[in-house]
Order: structure tokens, then sequence, then C-alpha cells
């Protein structure tokens, strides 16, 4: 099973794509999907919106997973990552790949067991667990990585509950 895991931003939205087999995981691709700041908002969203259909496109991944806009203290930094995240649900749809959401708490808790852990402890765990040499950089990366491995590790359990219900 292949994962897609974003970091959605406006300027910046990291990817990570990984391979699950059994109870292995590693990295398959990562990246980040930019935008220029100098370019309308609309003809901004429409790149981001490309880009995102080209990489779901190239990589066919059987699921995805999107960290969730969070309140954030600067209003504009919300509205621009809602706006970009809103973007990217609507590739995955069209692209016909099922997209889950995960607070960021709720991805640091499924890596670290502290949903409110540091950053660079994320990133380190990332790295542990697709045996990398270095934290991936930039942190966009790390944290749709991360992102990624949540979800991979929630597969079974869904799956479970899924089966119960049936």
């Amino acid at each position: 099973m292949f994962v897609l895991g974003i970091d959605p931003g406006l300027s910046a939205t990291g990817y990570g794509v990984v391979e699950i087999a059994g109870a292995t995981v590693r990295a398959v691709a990562a990246g980040v999907i930019r935008t220029s700041r100098t370019l309308p908002l609309a003809q901004r969203l429409a790149e981001l919106h490309r880009d995102a259909i080209a990489l779901m496109e190239e990589h066919r991944p059987d699921e995805a997973a999107i960290e969730q806009v969070f309140v954030n203290r600067n209003l504009q930094t919300a509205t621009s990552v809602g706006r970009a995240s809103g973007v990217l649900l609507l590739a995955a749809a069209q692209v016909g790949i099922p997209i889950h959401e995960y607070t960021p708490s709720a991805v640091k808790m499924a890596l670290t067991g502290y949903g409110g852990a540091p950053k660079n402890q994320v990133g380190e765990v990332v790295a542990m667990r697709l045996r990398l040499d270095e934290v991936p950089k930039p942190a966009d990366v790390a944290d749709a990585l991360a992102v990624a491995l949540c979800h991979a590790q929630a597969v079974p359990l869904r799956r479970a509950v899924e089966g119960a219900r049936s």
C-alpha cells in the first residue's frame, strides 16, 4: 500500500510518499511543491492544484493523509493554509484517492507518544522509522512524511473498526 502524506501550505506544500508492506515502511518520494509569492492568489492556487494532480498521478497512492488546518495566531497564515488545504483535498477527490485528515497533535501523538512534541523530535522519529541518514529537510517534508506515517499506523485500526461494523 502506498500513502501520500501532505503538509499543506500556499508557499510550500510538503509531500511524502511511503510504501507499507507488512511491518515495513519505506520512503518512496518526498519533496515540496512551491508557489511564487509574486503571483496572484488564484494563480498560485491553480498551480498548486495542477502540481498536486501531477504528483498524485505520478505516484498513484492508494490513500492520502493531510495535516488538518488548525487555528493559527496569524489569521493570514491560517487563511492561506486553509485555501491550500481545500485545493489539495479537491485534487485528491478528482484523482479518486481517499484522503484522511489528522490534527498536528494527533500526528505528534502517533509518532512520539506525546501530542505536544517539538518539531525536531518528530523529525528525528521520522528519520528513525524510515531508516534515513538524517532528518528530511525542509521541515515541510519531514512533516508530510510524519502525516504519512501517522496514517500508516492508523490504517489497521481503521480497517478493524470497519470490519466490526460490517
